[in-house]
């Protein structure tokens, strides 16, 4: 009999014991439901908007005084102005300082004209800065795009619904060939040459160079027969010199058109480096925008 209650002592000791610890391991503690994020959104559209308008407005600003900037420094004289090459390493060099300029100014008033964000953290606050900044230079462009865009479509269109006029009077407009062209037929003895005949030759000569160089290659071997004995049917010239000529202006021609298209890549080139760097300005000119409207630019520097 004592065996049995000392049995019965133990077993209730250890359902006391196993009861406590059942609780304690049921015990569920609930998240909070204040997650600390506050209610304003992260990106201040009105601060980016106005950032990107005040960009396009300098950019058109620099642009219209760089052009009347260039015209002053360039002259047909020979001798006289600056030379092509530096003209185009000092044009590229402008689009640089235009989108440092503009991107900085538009991109610091994106970060100090942003609602004030309470509760976040400071390396959160840095990042959206940096973003304002970059959003505002991304609408900057494309709005620039856009406005820039809008002029050419004009253009395309209006030479579009004028086609069947420009094909009626090919004949007496000027071309990008047609400089060529005269090189080619230019004949020693006005006498020689039949203005009815003169108008087909030309026209056939305009869209034979054209054709040929379109793609960047030159004339055929077959083509080239063909205008030498033209230029010297033409020009009275014996069909040595003729072949001479073509081959000349043929080299002219493909210098002029290599010419241009270095300047292109050039250009786009330099483009290029200037959005690049108008990016990066306009990111780093909103985080100190930022930090000044937070009082918090100091610390961030020496930080």
């Amino acid at each position: 009999m004592p065996f049995l209650h000392i049995i019965a002592a133990l077993e209730t000791i250890f359902c006391r014991q196993l009861g406590e610890r059942t609780m304690i391991d049921t015990v569920v503690i609930q998240p909070g439901t204040d997650t600390g994020e506050p209610s304003i959104a992260g990106v201040s559209w009105p601060s980016v908007v106005a950032g990107a308008v005040v960009s396009c407005a300098l950019t058109l600003v620099l642009l219209a005084f760089g052009l009347g900037l260039g015209l002053s420094v360039v002259s047909p004289w020979t001798g006289a102005g600056v030379s092509a090459t530096t003209f185009k390493i000092g044009t590229g060099l402008y689009l640089v300082v235009i989108a440092m300029l503009a991107s900085s100014i538009g991109g610091y008033l994106a970060g100090r004209l942003r609602t004030r964000w309470v509760g976040v953290h400071t390396d959160e606050v840095y990042f959206r800065d940096t973003a304002h900044g970059f959003i505002a230079w991304a609408f900057a462009s494309v709005l620039g795009a856009v406005l820039l865009a809008s002029p050419a479509s004009s253009l395309i269109s209006g030479a579009a619904s004028g086609a069947t006029q420009a094909a009626a009077s090919a004949a007496s407009q000027a071309g990008p060939m047609d400089g060529y062209v005269d090189t080619l037929l230019r004949s020693d003895s006005p006498a020689a040459q039949n203005a009815g005949s003169a108008q087909d030759s030309r026209g056939e000569m305009v869209r034979l160079f054209t054709s040929s160089f379109r793609n960047g290659s030159e004339l055929k071997p077959a083509d080239r027969e063909y205008v030498s004995k033209v230029v010297a049917a033409r020009t009275g010239l014996s069909q040595a010199d003729a072949e001479k000529r073509v081959n000349e202006v043929v080299t002219q021609a493909k210098s002029d058109l290599d010419a241009a298209r270095k300047a292109t890549a050039q250009l786009a080139f330099w483009l290029t480096a200037s959005l690049l760097i108008g990016a990066f300005c306009a990111s780093l000119a909103a985080t100190e925008g930022g930090g000044l409207r937070d009082g918090t630019w100091h610390r961030k520097a020496i930080r």
